[in-house]
């Protein structure tokens, strides 16, 4: 008789190996991950507008170098520049804010 596998959830994955939420590494688990999809938006919507890096930071009013890095995740943006970039690129931003014991949404 064949033992059964058991599958575990992502999440269950994620407080085994990395931590629980809640956890310093976690969370800065947990910002990277939201800071690599901000990236990837960034990238793949400058690409939909058919933008140069080096246009984009024109737009922007940025160099080209710090398009490159925002990305690649690997700079630190304000958040006045991520919100500059998406407007630069006409993308609509939605925010979810969650609070213990509720959750807020602005758009």
């Amino acid at each position: 008789m064949k033992k059964k596998m058991k599958i575990y959830t992502l999440e269950e994955v994620t407080d085994k190996h990395i931590g629980k939420i809640g956890t310093p590494k976690r969370d800065a688990f947990d910002n990277e991950l939201r800071m690599e999809l901000i990236a990837y938006a960034i990238k793949k919507t400058r690409k939909k507008r058919n933008l140069t890096q080096a246009q984009l930071g024109k737009l922007v009013g940025v160099q080209k170098a710090q398009i490159s890095k925002l990305e690649s995740g690997n700079g630190n943006a304000s958040f006045e520049t991520v919100l500059k970039v998406f407007s630069a690129l006409k993308a609509k931003i939605t925010f979810n804010i969650e609070l213990m014991g509720g959750k807020i949404k602005i758009a």
